[in-house]
C-alpha cells in the first residue's frame, strides 16, 4: 500500500488540490437581506461595486442606475452589492423586509442586497472597514461607491454624487472588466 502515503503527501503539499485563497478585500461574511450568511469570497474573480444605500435619501434614485449597470455589465463579470445603512441622516429607518420590498417594488432591484449594516468608522461592517483601509476613504453619505478589481486586492472610491451611469463610473467599470482575473502561478508539478 505504498500509494496511500503518496496520496497523503500530494494532498498535503501546498498548491496541490488547494482551493484558491480568498482575495483580501472580499475575505468577510455578511448577512444578506433575508438573514442568510453570505461569504463574499464567492465574488472572487468578479468586478464588485459596493454601495451603501438608503431608501429615503436624495440619492435613492441611483438604485435605477445601479440596476442598469448590473443588467448591462453583469454578464461580463460585474456584481453590484447593496448594503443598506442608517448611518447618515436616519435615511434608512426600515427593517430588512421593508428595505427589500422597497428596492424590488420601486426599482426592480435584483442584484444582491445585504442586511442593514453600519459603514462609518464607529460601526463599520468588515467589508467597509477593509475598503476604507484600502482606499483611505470612508463613506461620508449614502450611496458612496467602492469598485473592487477582479483580483480583490485593489479598490477605487467614488463619492455619493457620482452617478452609477456617469462617464467616470462606466469607464472605471469597463477598464476593470477588460482585465482578466489573475491566474495563480503554476506549481513546479504543473510546469
Amino acid at each position: 500500500m505504498k500509494t496511500l502515503p503518496l496520496l497523503a503527501a500530494l494532498l498535503l503539499t501546498p498548491g496541490v488540490n488547494a482551493a484558491p485563497a480568498c482575495p483580501p478585500l472580499l475575505n468577510a461574511s455578511l448577512k444578506d437581506i433575508d438573514g442568510e450568511t453570505r461569504n463574499l469570497c464567492a465574488y472572487a474573480g468578479k468586478v464588485v461595486l459596493v454601495v451603501n444605500t438608503a431608501s429615503q435619501c436624495g440619492y435613492t434614485g441611483q438604485y435605477k442606475g445601479l440596476q442598469a449597470l448590473s443588467d448591462q455589465y453583469g454578464p461580463q463579470g460585474l456584481v453590484v452589492l447593496g448594503l443598506p445603512a442608517n448611518d447618515f441622516g436616519g435615511q434608512e429607518p426600515g427593517g430588512n423586509a421593508t428595505i427589500k420590498d422597497f428596492c424590488e417594488t420601486g426599482y426592480q432591484v435584483d442584484f444582491p442586497l445585504f442586511a442593514k449594516t453600519g459603514v462609518t468608522a464607529a460601526n463599520a461592517n468588515p467589508l467597509h472597514e477593509a475598503l476604507a483601509r484600502a482606499t483611505g476613504e470612508r463613506p461620508r453619505w449614502n450611496f458612496h461607491k467602492y469598485l473592487i478589481d477582479r483580483s480583490g486586492t485593489r479598490a477605487q472610491s467614488f463619492a455619493s454624487q457620482v452617478e452609477p451611469q456617469s462617464k467616470e463610473m462606466v469607464q472605471a467599470i469597463e477598464s476593470l472588466l477588460k482585465a482578466k482575473p489573475a491566474q495563480a502561478p503554476l506549481s513546479q508539478a504543473e510546469k
